[in-house]
């Protein structure tokens, strides 16, 4: 599992890059909307993807501009017969890997969101969305980040490593879970700042400390080091908080919903971590058939895959401050 995590991870310049291209559509008149369209941008490239309406629509503006890490463009939409039950497309969005987010407020106050998939770029303009609906998108984007988040996935794996016990697994996760989750909804609010860049570099600085843990509690006679596993936990946990808020807020949170939108993002994230969690101890119990030796030895080999990827991610992160 760290082995996986490690080549996965050693590929990606970036471990949370969850990030879709975003359309934001507002209904300022009848049949008149102000849009914003916001593409990421990853080593000074955007993907080639663009909304397109229907054919009665005219659209006027559009010209891009890269404010941080994304690329916006600004446009006015006017379609006679207003967008409700037209068909909106994501040209290009097929030939990615990244979903599209689709928010719409009308005149009337109420709003929809959708979430679009590489699989199917043209959706029809719904109407409202409940407050499930919007967790419900929200839980999913949520799900994504976490399983393709691979420095939060290696902190769980070595948590679980260090903590051995079913019980104390559940109390380090919940720690993990509580503080992070403190973290997110303090910075998603506004209440905290920190710069990505920082916030990334710690994040990869807390595996490293953590394999060192690793390392220690293999040749402590009893296991321990004199660290109680839900204490770290819970304060490495709020350093990955800010990674889960940075992610969010390049997602994106609509300003009217962002309690309902916050509270999904939080349920994706502990229900693709929990998946994660049953997997490695599914794994561990079959693994308890190989021996005491040759299990020792797969312990050593993971805490070093873990500790290597965590000093690389680290480099990498401080370099490019």
């Amino acid at each position: 599992m760290a082995l996986a995590l490690v080549l996965l991870g050693a590929g990606r310049a970036e471990a949370h890059e969850v990030r879709p291209v975003y359309l934001d559509i507002k209904e300022t008149a009848a049949g008149r909307y102000d849009v914003i369209w916001r593409v990421p941008v990853t080593n000074g490239m955007a993907p080639p993807v663009s909304p397109r309406f229907a054919a009665g629509c005219k659209v006027s503006g559009g010209l891009p501009w890269v404010a941080g890490s994304s690329a916006v463009s600004r446009m006015v939409v006017t379609c006679a017969e207003g967008l409700a039950a037209t068909t909106i497309t994501l040209d290009g969005l097929s030939h990615t890997m990244i979903d599209g987010l689709v928010r719409i407020q009308f005149a009337s106050g109420e709003v929809a969101t959708r979430l679009v998939r590489p699989a199917n770029p043209a959706f029809t303009v719904p109407g409202a969305n409940g407050p499930l609906d919007v967790i419900r998108i929200y839980a999913g984007l949520g799900t994504e980040h976490i399983l393709a988040g691979y420095d939060h996935l290696l902190f769980v794996l070595g948590m679980v490593l260090y903590v051995k016990r079913s019980r104390a697994v559940l109390l380090s996760i919940s720690s993990f879970t509580l503080a992070h989750s403190i973290t997110l909804s303090m910075a998603a609010l506004g209440v905290i700042a920190v710069p990505s860049a920082l916030a990334e570099a710690l994040i990869a600085l807390s595996i490293l400390m953590l394999a060192v843990e690793l390392v220690r509690s293999a040749a402590s006679p009893d296991g321990a080091t004199g660290l109680r596993p839900a204490v770290l936990a819970f304060v490495f946990g709020l350093l990955h908080g800010l990674g889960f808020a940075g992610a969010l807020a390049a997602i994106g949170l609509p300003a009217h919903e962002i309690p309902l939108s916050l509270l999904g993002f939080n349920i994706g994230v502990e229900l693709g971590q929990i998946a994660f969690v049953i997997v490695i101890l599914a794994i561990g119990r079959v693994t308890r058939a190989l021996g005491p030796q040759l299990r020792q030895r797969a312990y050593r080999v993971c805490t070093y895959a873990i500790g290597s990827l965590a000093a690389f991610w680290t480099i990498e992160r401080v370099m490019a401050f």
